[in-house]
C-alpha cells in the first residue's frame, strides 16, 4: 500500500476581489521529494505557498500536512524567500538562530547547532561576520541555514537564487542538492528558471497564467546524484523542450 503524502492539497482556491488568482488545485507531495513549480508571473505560485504556510486562508479546499489540516495555522513549514532578509546588525550565528531568538531565549544548544551547520556547509569561519561582509551566495546560505534549523520536514523555497548571477546560482544549486540529500528534507521550490527546475527536481509542476492552475505534472527521470554534465543530457534537453512548450505554447 502506498504511503500517504506528506503534503496534500485538495481543491485549494483563492480569489482577491474579483480576480481569481488560484483555480481549484490538487497537489500531493511525497516525503523526501524535491518538487519545483514553474509558471508565469502572477499565476499564483506565491499565493499557493502562502496558503500552505498558513499566511493566507484559501476560499475553498483543504491543506493537510501529515494528515492534519493546517489551514490558517503557522509554524509548520520552513519558508525562504528570494530576499535573504538577514538582520544587518546581527552576526551570521545570530541570524542562523533567529527563529529561536524571536520565539524564546537562544540556548547553548541553539548556538552549538548554528556553529555545526555553518562549519558543515562552508561558513564556519564567518560566524562572527555581519551580512554586509558576505557575498550574495553566502548570504543565501545563511538564510537557508536559518530555515533548516527550524527542523520542519517541509521547506518552501520561493525563488531563493533568483537574484544571483549565473555562476553563483549554479554553485548554490549544487550546494542545495548536497544539503537536501544529506538532510532528507522535503522541498517545494518556486523558480522562473526552467533549467534550474530540471536540474534540481524529481517533479516539475507547470502552472498556467492567471487564474493559476497546474497544467502539467512532469516526472524527471534524470539519475541522482546530479552534476553539471546533466545540463547537456538528451533527457534534460527533451524535458526542457516540454516545459518551454507548456509555458509559451505557439509563441515565437
Amino acid at each position: 500500500m502506498e504511503s500517504p503524502a506528506l503534503l496534500d492539497l485538495s481543491a485549494v482556491a483563492k480569489t482577491f476581489g474579483d480576480t481569481v488568482v488560484l483555480s481549484p488545485t490538487d497537489l500531493a507531495i511525497a516525503e523526501g521529494s524535491f518538487v519545483s513549480i514553474v509558471g508565469p508571473s502572477g499565476c499564483g505560485k506565491s499565493t499557493l505557498f502562502n496558503i500552505i504556510a498558513g499566511l493566507l486562508a484559501p476560499d475553498a479546499g483543504d491543506v493537510r500536512l501529515e494528515g492534519r489540516s493546517v489551514i490558517g495555522a503557522t509554524g509548520h513549514v520552513g519558508y525562504m524567500l528570494q530576499k535573504d532578509l538577514l538582520v544587518p546588525w546581527c552576526t551570521v550565528e545570530d541570524n542562523i538562530t533567529m527563529a529561536a531568538r524571536l520565539t524564546r531565549k537562544v540556548t547553548a544548544a541553539d548556538r552549538d547547532e548554528a556553529r555545526h551547520i555553518a562549519e558543515r556547509y562552508g561558513l564556519g569561519d564567518y560566524l562572527n561576520h555581519y551580512p554586509q561582509a558576505l557575498s550574495g551566495g553566502m548570504r543565501q546560505r545563511v538564510a537557508f541555514m536559518r530555515t533548516l534549523v527550524t527542523h520542519h520536514q517541509l521547506l518552501l523555497l520561493d525563488e531563493p537564487f533568483g537574484a544571483l548571477d549565473a555562476q553563483t546560482r549554479l554553485d548554490m544549486q549544487l550546494w542545495l542538492l548536497d544539503v537536501w540529500r544529506e538532510t532528507g528534507r522535503t522541498v517545494l521550490f518556486i523558480t522562473h528558471d526552467v533549467d534550474e527546475s530540471i536540474f534540481l527536481s524529481d517533479r516539475i509542476l507547470v502552472m498556467s497564467p492567471r487564474p493559476g492552475r497546474i497544467v502539467a505534472d512532469l516526472e524527471n527521470t534524470l539519475a541522482r546524484p546530479r552534476e553539471i554534465d546533466v545540463l547537456t543530457d538528451p533527457t534534460f534537453v527533451d524535458l526542457k523542450s516540454q516545459v518551454l512548450h507548456l509555458l509559451y505554447g505557439g509563441r515565437r
